[in-house]
């Protein structure tokens, strides 16, 4: 019996561990859940990165539907969305502003100067510490916020007009029938 035992007991494991792979596979690496969905953008004042003098902060955020962008010059997939939010930016959904996270300011500059500049405005995140409070993992992560500036929708990943269509536009169409 304790034969049979030392045999089967390491089969059990191995099939349990083969089960949590391949549920894992099936898995959307950019939906991570967030517990600042559904409350208010945190509290946070950040210089504007074309304007140092000028701030930024959650109240900005208030009265109208937004998406806010974490991007900077290091990320290579930021790179990748960067024409995507451009086009998106000019067709007047809803503002954009972006969320420079851990980046050089005159960097950032020279970058939107040369790719062109999707956002309503920026604000200049050197250290990350807001984008930390926001349950940033990374660049580049989208957030859409609603009217009353609450969190209503985390992406993770770089934005493509796919995931414009299938997952921004119809939230945001949720939101303006909810008047939220």
């Amino acid at each position: 019996m304790r034969r049979r035992l030392f045999f089967i007991l390491p089969m059990l494991v191995l099939l349990a561990l083969m089960g949590f792979f391949w549920r894992g596979l099936y898995l959307n690496p950019t939906i991570v859940s967030s517990p600042l969905i559904g409350k208010p953008v945190p509290d946070f004042s950040l210089s504007r990165l074309h304007n140092p003098k000028e701030t930024f902060d959650q109240n900005q955020l208030k009265g109208q539907i937004s998406l806010v962008n974490v991007w900077a010059t290091w990320c290579v997939a930021c790179r990748d969305e960067q024409q995507t939010l451009l086009v998106f930016s000019k067709q007047n959904v809803v503002p954009i502003y972006g969320l420079d996270y851990k980046d050089d300011r005159q960097s950032a500059l020279q970058w939107l100067a040369e790719r062109g500049n999707p956002y309503a405005a920026v604000a200049f995140d050197p250290i990350g510490n807001v984008a930390i409070n926001w349950g940033v993992y990374g660049a580049p992560e989208t957030f859409l916020i609603d009217v009353r500036g609450i969190i209503r929708y985390k992406y993770i990943g770089p934005i493509t007009p796919a995931v414009i269509r299938n997952d921004l536009l119809p939230r945001i169409q949720a939101l303006r029938r909810e008047g939220t």
